[in-house]
């Protein structure tokens, strides 16, 4: 499985980002899909994270009521809508994704396949 992230960029605090995702390759095996993030002088964390059947997702306190992610199953693709955005927002997001649904479904340790970052740059 390949992932294809896209979408980042330098925006405004208080400004709106969507990143994208796509995934190739044998993606009828993935049951999760998410985002993570790593700041600088940080450890990567994650973001939001969706099962492929949209029937769990997850949200870092940091980012509920602001991000959405969502997933087109057809498009082999989950995005990523940032609202609200700010400088604490600032970061590399990665896009990762994992043929099982385990206990750790949500954190970086349950996933198999990563996709190169996108940078996202908040400024004041």
């Amino acid at each position: 499985v390949q992932l294809q992230a896209s979408g980042g960029g330098l925006v405004q605090a208080g400004g709106s980002l969507r990143l994208s995702c796509v995934a190739s390759g044998r993606t009828g095996s993935i049951r999760i899909m998410g985002w993570f993030r790593q700041a600088p002088g940080k450890e990567r964390e994650s973001v939001a994270v969706i099962r492929r059947s949209g029937a769990s997702t997850y949200y870092a306190d940091s980012v509920k009521g602001r991000f959405t992610i969502s997933r087109d199953n057809a498009k082999n693709t989950v995005y990523l809508q940032m609202n609200s955005l700010n400088i604490e927002d600032t970061a590399v997001y990665y896009c990762a994704a994992s043929y099982l649904f385990g206990s750790n479904w949500f954190l970086q340790e349950g996933m198999d396949y990563w996709g190169k970052g996108t940078q996202v740059t908040v400024s004041s």
